[in-house]
């Protein structure tokens, strides 16, 4: 029986449940998993994002996770050029992408090699995008206090 390797990207930035689940699915449907992280420059390049956590960072977190044997830092945005230096056997994304353009054309080239796309479950309820706005919403509010002499916080609204 050939050893299934199984690739699953993704910025992993403000690690979360989803990010868990998204690799504990991958590394029970895979022999060896390689996470891949997604460059703070890809980021900036292709979601128009700067990451809150930089990549050396991400990165030793999705390395400290079990279910992780290996992790890729993701420095181009075509999948297809990763595949090339990796040579997995199984891809894994969010089941957010099924149905769509950008998923279909990933199925169609990774067919092209033998790689098999597998989705699963996207967590909706949490996501980096909401913890991000979170944080925003988080840090006008704070704009607003002033700290008084003792250390005390105050809020103005």
């Amino acid at each position: 029986m050939a050893v299934r390797i199984g690739y699953a990207a993704g910025a992993f930035d403000l690690f979360h449940v989803g990010h868990l689940n998204i690799l504990r699915h991958a590394k029970e449907n895979c022999d060896f998993l390689i996470a891949g992280v997604v460059s703070d420059e890809m980021l900036r390049l292709v979601k128009k994002v700067d990451p809150i956590i930089p990549t050396a960072e991400r990165v030793e977190i999705v390395r400290s996770i079990t279910y992780v044997d290996s992790v890729h830092i993701e420095n181009v945005p075509d999948k297809l050029e990763t595949w090339r230096q990796l040579h997995f056997t199984h891809f894994f994304k969010g089941d957010d992408w099924r149905g769509t353009e950008k998923g279909a054309q990933l199925e169609r080239e990774f067919a092209e090699v033998g790689v098999e796309v597998v989705y699963f479950p996207y967590t909706v309820h949490t996501s980096s995008t909401a913890l991000r706005h979170a944080l925003e919403i988080m840090a006008v509010s704070h704009a607003h206090d002033e700290v008084v002499p003792g250390g005390v916080a105050v809020s103005h609204g």
